[in-house]
């Protein structure tokens, strides 16, 4: 690994992850990898764009599967900026934008193969509370955001929220 991990509490403190988690994610990681490269390298070939092998090239300041994967658990579990992220893998910023959101879709397939990715839309109230079944208590954070009005009157007509007209 790029960075060298002491013990379980400071894997935790960095990736979310144990040990044992982090090394169960890592096999199907690794296979998703591989297979979004084989499609690369078919497609560039049948593009005719492919100039060497698969493999040839530079090799990358995250040389093995287990940088890939702690560097995208790191990224999700501090949200550092770029400079930072960077600089903590040795990458330039663009590079660890790039390498980013090259490995997030493949974290995310990864979570939905081994179905530890929760659900994040639900179609009625029933499905909802199947999805909870056997917790008692929810607490929702959130957060009000500024939205940007259509111009249009009834575009604007359709998107108030009654919210100023709200006795208190």
């Amino acid at each position: 690994m790029v960075i060298k991990i002491r013990d379980e509490r400071q894997m935790k403190a960095l990736t979310g992850l144990s040990f044992a988690e982090f090394e169960r994610l890592l096999p199907v990681f690794t296979a998703v990898y591989e297979a979004q490269q084989q499609r690369r390298y078919e497609q560039a070939v049948q593009a005719g764009s492919r100039r060497r092998q698969r493999g040839g090239g530079r090799k990358s300041k995250l040389p093995t599967m287990d940088d890939k994967l702690f560097f995208v658990l790191y990224y999700y579990k501090t949200y550092p900026t770029f400079d930072q992220l960077g600089a903590k893998f040795d990458l330039a910023r663009s590079k660890a934008h790039e390498r980013l959101y090259e490995l997030s879709p493949l974290l995310h397939e990864t979570l939905v193969q081994l179905e530890m990715m929760p659900q994040r839309e639900f179609q009625s109230v029933a499905e909802l509370m199947q999805a909870l079944d056997g917790i008692d208590e929810i607490i929702l954070d959130a957060t009000e955001r500024a939205y940007h009005r259509p111009q249009d009157a009834q575009q604007q007509q359709d998107h108030y929220s009654g919210k100023k007209n709200s006795i208190p």
